[in-house]
């Protein structure tokens, strides 16, 4: 097995992600299916060398499928270039590369047919013309495996020598569609069978500085040895993520590196599980409702809040309430507070926190008031100043005013994920509201 190599008597199988389109390279339109399949890739273990990314050029695509070949990588995964129009080659180039000229498939042209006669039927399209793009896109690779598509594009997977190439589609709702039946193809599932599928360790942590997070991983290295242990860390939003990975063998490893990082940042580790801020919030919720009001984050933490099915069994409702007037007849936020405190602080903050529990009868409320920029900062409250205040019914409240870093948009995703910690400690430290 020369292509994958040996690690203590196992096959680790390299692949590599290849999405099409000169609308991506250009940066018109943003790639979702390269992460998207590297991380599918992972679970199944294999080692994803690299994302590429190449124009609607034959000879671009040609050259980095042999460069991919020249790597050593045995699963090739591309997106994009399957439509009807001239500039969608990728299967007569995966076909070049792989030496197997191009055929029709009828039983897939036919396939196609019944979809897009449906579409014509539909929005009164000139018959003729799709009928020319369906064979075109019928035309398959000799010996491949052809996947029925979600939309009218049909996937391919195509034996090419030591590779495998997997050919889907770009629109990522018809490439996640095609994609389980693109991996139980044969080539597919017998290369993948040569794979050793990962382990995996996630943890998560809120207001631990990246520093100390490094800090940590050095002193937990020098009394054990991580060597087999693939840790990668990210700030993401105000939160730090530890995603490890590692195979069979390394199991002690990686239960020293979870104790060693929970016994130093135990109260600031939120999940070690890989949940989110709003699962964990909505798990200690347990029945109980929740109300917020925002002015700098212009819904965001609701949009946070509501992002899961079935998200009204515990949000009831929330107020964007950007102006001062907004904040008083909607929220019933004192004039004379906001006159005298001014809309950021942190007696509105609680002020408004009050005012979505009254407004929406929930038992927790939340109140975000802030400076996002990039103007209206002072010396006294500069930009980033947000003023955030969780707060239970007839209980206890937790109110912060921190000055957080970044841009407008760093500002208000963050400010979102601090309310989330700040209800997540309220709910596990404060006095429980009542049921």
């Amino acid at each position: 097995m020369s292509r994958a190599g040996w690690e203590d008597g196992v096959v680790n199988v390299r692949g590599a992600v290849l999405v099409t389109g000169t609308e991506v390279l250009s940066g018109a339109t943003s790639d979702r299916n390269g992460p998207w399949i590297s991380r599918r890739l992972g679970t199944l273990g294999v080692e994803v060398e690299g994302i590429h990314q190449v124009g609607d050029r034959p000879e671009d695509l040609l050259a980095t499928l042999e460069f991919l070949r020249g790597r050593g990588i045995d699963l090739i995964v591309t997106s994009g270039g399957l439509g009807p129009t001239a500039d969608d080659l990728t299967a007569e180039v995966v076909g070049r590369f792989a030496g197997r000229p191009l055929r029709l498939d009828e039983e897939m042209e036919r396939k196609i047919e019944a979809v897009l006669a449906e579409f014509a039927r539909r929005f009164n399209l000139d018959s003729e013309s799709l009928r020319a793009g369906n064979r075109k896109q019928a035309m398959v690779p000799e010996g491949a495996v052809p996947i029925d598509p979600v939309g009218t594009a049909p996937g391919l997977v195509v034996p090419a020598g030591d590779q495998v190439v997997i050919v889907l589609p770009g629109p990522p709702r018809e490439l996640q569609g095609m994609w389980e039946s693109a991996i139980a193809a044969a080539p597919a599932r017998e290369m993948l069978a040569r794979a050793e599928p990962y382990q995996e360790l996630a943890l998560r942590m809120f207001g631990v500085p990246e520093s100390e997070l490094a800090a940590s991983l050095r002193e937990i290295g020098a009394g054990t040895d991580l060597s087999a242990l693939e840790i990668t860390t990210c700030l993401r939003g105000g939160e730090l993520e530890v995603d490890v990975r590692y195979r069979d063998g390394a199991e002690e490893a990686a239960a020293a590196l979870r104790a060693g990082l929970v016994e130093r940042h135990g109260s600031f580790v939120f999940s070690e599980t890989g949940q989110s801020a709003t699962e964990a919030v909505v798990g200690l919720l347990d029945g109980r409702t929740i109300a917020v009001a925002e002015s700098c984050t212009s819904g965001l933490l609701a949009a946070r809040l509501t992002e899961r099915p079935g998200s009204s069994a515990y949000f009831v409702g929330g107020v964007v309430a950007y102006s001062n007037d907004a904040k008083v007849e909607l929220l019933g936020v004192p004039a004379e507070l906001i006159a005298r405190t001014g809309a950021v602080s942190t007696e509105v903050a609680e002020a408004m926190a009050d005012g979505a529990i009254e407004c929406f009868g929930a038992d927790i409320g939340v109140g975000i008031t802030g400076i996002a920029g990039p103007d209206g900062g002072t010396q006294d409250k500069p930009v980033g100043y947000v003023c955030i205040s969780a707060a239970a019914r007839g209980g206890e409240r937790h109110t912060r005013d921190p000055v957080l870093p970044g841009g407008r948009a760093d500002v208000r995703e963050r400010s979102a994920t601090a309310a989330l910690h700040l209800v997540r400690n309220l709910l596990l430290l404060g006095e429980q509201p009542p049921r």
